[in-house]
């Protein structure tokens, strides 16, 4: 029976979210209705709200969250109502080149379903799925392939985080990175993503961790994540990493904010021979330049990294083992708990740098 359910929906891109009353249908063959507990509110929310990402609209955006499953199509066996889940915004194809490597994150066909109808306002209109999950509703239908079960003794609400911002962030560290126990790791930006990544360095034992940040309110929540040190970001921050760290620079930057005078920064900030990792999402326009004589100099590695070079099915129960041992803080990321309605507050509180992760709670 199809349901009807309040939804943030963004009209057209650059337009604000409309909070809005939407109509979804009964989920289909290998389909999953989940009612969701909680989402995040991720910088990519805001890339495809303005642009930067390419999504069609109308669309439910969102696509990191949590809930239980409420009904399932034909051909669903693998979940049940009841079940705690997680929303895998990008499920592999299993069939691409990329998949083939074995780097699911990469997959060709990630995205496909965003392309699909998803639901209907009052009047008719279509409407997509932003990142596949719609997680911006009080329930969503989705691909059995974007539900992954909650591994037990993970608080729900919590859990929403480990869809995006926790699988990225430590990802990151572990996945792209490689951090290994006593190298020291610079985190630039500490959002959401950002504070994940350092509570990974610290699980992987880094003996100095420098968050960098362009809000000095931050530093509170850097220092709690793990972060041995703090720098608010400008044009001295490489001058002052390279002066925590014997002048050498950090064996790791991890860049978290996708701007090119943060990802120069963080590059500046490595050490020779060391790692410059890439996670933010930066626009087109932001072009970052290097000279041939210093990518020859430096021989450092400068690599992106696509949703923490994740495999979701592999890494949420070493994830959820992390959380259950005290190690990972779940809580410690969200700075604020909003309703529908506060999407684009936090939306406006990204753009400025203010808070760690906000949490829409159902």
């Amino acid at each position: 029976m199809a349901a009807t359910v309040r939804a943030a929906v963004l009209p057209a891109v650059g337009a604000p979210l409309a909070v809005t009353e939407i109509v979804l249908p009964d989920p289909g063959p290998g389909q999953v209705r989940i009612r969701l507990a909680a989402a995040g509110v991720c910088h990519s929310d805001l890339s495809l709200s303005d642009g930067t990402m390419r999504v069609p609209v109308p669309a439910v955006l969102g696509h990191e969250g949590a809930g239980t499953v409420a009904a399932v199509g034909e051909g669903v066996t693998r979940l049940a109502p009841g079940d705690p889940v997680v929303l895998n915004w990008a499920p592999s194809c299993g069939r691409c080149h990329a998949c083939a490597l074995g780097e699911v994150w990469l997959c060709a066909d990630a995205l496909a379903g965003a392309a699909d109808v998803h639901a209907r306002t009052a009047d008719g209109t279509d409407l997509h799925p932003g990142l596949n999950v719609a997680a911006f509703a009080e329930e969503t239908v989705v691909a059995e392939s974007c539900v992954l079960p909650l591994p037990g003794g993970i608080p729900l609400t919590d859990a929403a985080l480990l869809g995006c911002a926790v699988l990225t962030g430590y990802g990151a560290v572990h996945n792209s990175a490689r951090v290994r126990e006593g190298e020291t790791v610079a985190v630039f930006g500490v959002g959401g993503v950002g504070l994940a990544a350092v509570q990974a360095a610290r699980i992987a034992g880094a003996s100095r961790i420098v968050a960098v940040d362009v809000s000095a309110a931050k530093e509170e929540l850097a220092r709690a994540a793990g972060a041995t040190d703090y720098v608010v970001a400008s044009d001295a921050t490489p001058r002052a990493i390279r002066g925590l760290t014997g002048k050498q620079g950090v064996d790791v930057s991890v860049e978290c904010a996708g701007r090119a005078v943060s990802i120069r920064a963080a590059w500046e900030s490595t050490r020779r021979g060391g790692r410059t990792t890439v996670v933010g999402i930066g626009g087109r326009g932001e072009q970052v330049t290097f000279n041939a004589l210093e990518l020859f100099h430096w021989g450092r590695t400068l690599s992106g990294c696509v949703y923490g070079n994740s495999d979701p099915a592999r890494d949420l129960p070493v994830l959820a083992e992390h959380v259950r041992a005290g190690r990972l803080d779940l809580g410690a990321l969200v700075t604020e708990r909003i309703a529908l309605e506060g999407i684009p507050s936090a939306f406006e509180n990204m753009l400025v740098g203010k808070g760690g992760r906000a949490l829409v709670v159902f």
